[in-house]
């Protein structure tokens, strides 16, 4: 199957390895365009860890109008067929982290501008891998990477993260998807995990299939 996907998207709560596992599978699929978060150009992040009630709303609306252009670029520049398109994001799990964050009148000015500036045609994934870990290890590999940014994130933070990530994908259904428990599996340091991600994704053949085991 992985071959045969145009487009597949890495998600995941923050610390789960998604870019990692991105990264890997755009250099080892042919002809591929990556699209990837860029965290660092959100001008609104660091301080949002600091003061997570006054920065919200701009931080929510930095990241959501960097995507928009990000899909808009790849959209400009044609539709290859013959190219395959791995991204380590959905533009459909930005709504998670506004309802997540904001406050309820944020929020209501949030969904009226996301439902204003989603492009009707967004294309939607032909393969989703969500990594899923828990708290404890999500938040050791946030500490382990010290990005200054995240360096204010707390373990109840990332809890519930990764609780609106589950309930999201427990009730996703628009495209295949791919469950990795990322606690047991290291698809990007380990080699022999990675081939047998490989491996699986090539015989998937269910609409949703749940890997956990490492050997």
């Amino acid at each position: 199957m992985l071959e045969k996907v145009r487009y597949i998207a890495v998600e995941g709560p923050i610390g789960a390895g998604k870019t990692s596992l991105a990264q890997r599978l755009a250099a080892y699929l042919p002809a591929v365009k990556p699209i990837f978060e860029r965290p660092q150009d959100n001008p609104f992040l660091a301080r949002f860890y600091q003061n997570p009630e006054r920065w919200a709303l701009p931080t929510q609306l930095s990241f959501l109008f960097q995507r928009l252009e990000q899909f808009a670029a790849l959209d400009g520049e044609g539709s290859d067929e013959s190219q395959h398109i791995v991204a380590d994001f959905m533009l459909e799990r930005d709504p998670l982290f506004a309802r997540l964050n904001l406050a309820p009148d944020e929020l209501a000015l949030y969904e009226k501008i996301y439902a204003a500036m989603k492009p009707p045609s967004l294309p939607v994934p032909d393969l989703v891998i969500y990594l899923q870990a828990p708290v404890t290890a999500l938040a050791e590999r946030v500490y382990k990477r010290g990005i200054d940014a995240e360096r204010r994130v707390t373990e109840s933070y990332l809890e519930k993260v990764a609780k609106h990530y589950a309930d999201f994908f427990f009730q996703y259904e628009a495209s295949p998807l791919f469950v990795v428990d990322a606690a047991v599996l290291n698809p990007v340091d380990n080699e022999g995990d990675f081939k047998l991600l490989v491996e699986r994704l090539e015989e998937m053949r269910g609409h949703r299939e749940f890997f956990g085991y490492a050997g």
